[in-house]
């Protein structure tokens, strides 16, 4: 739970009933359907993207990463969004996704 935010970790301490089924639900929700592993990281970064959620870009690209995902590949993730959500905001995700490269 290292790169977890602290009201992440507070709400997961103080309500664990609730945390162990959103948890399970999104388990569920994870493994359902034929989407590889890799290829559900780089979907969840781009609607984290779309979302403009700077915690959630950094989370789902480390991930996206760890299993396997070039650096290319999850830029290209990133630049995807750019006709939808616009410029600025794509460029702001880039910039968030970079460091976590460098890290």
């Amino acid at each position: 739970m290292a790169h977890l935010p602290a009201p992440y970790k507070r709400f997961v301490k103080d309500y664990p009933d609730i945390d162990k089924a959103y948890s399970a639900l999104a388990q569920a929700c994870h493994q359902h359907g034929p989407l590889d592993e890799k290829t559900r990281r780089l979907v969840k970064l781009g609607i984290a993207v779309g979302l403009g959620s700077e915690g959630a870009v950094k989370s789902h690209a480390r991930r996206a990463l760890q299993l396997g995902a070039s650096r290319d590949e999850v830029e290209h993730a990133v630049l995807l969004a750019m006709t939808t959500i616009g410029f600025p905001a794509t460029i702001a995700a880039l910039e968030w996704v970079r460091e976590v490269v460098k890290s």
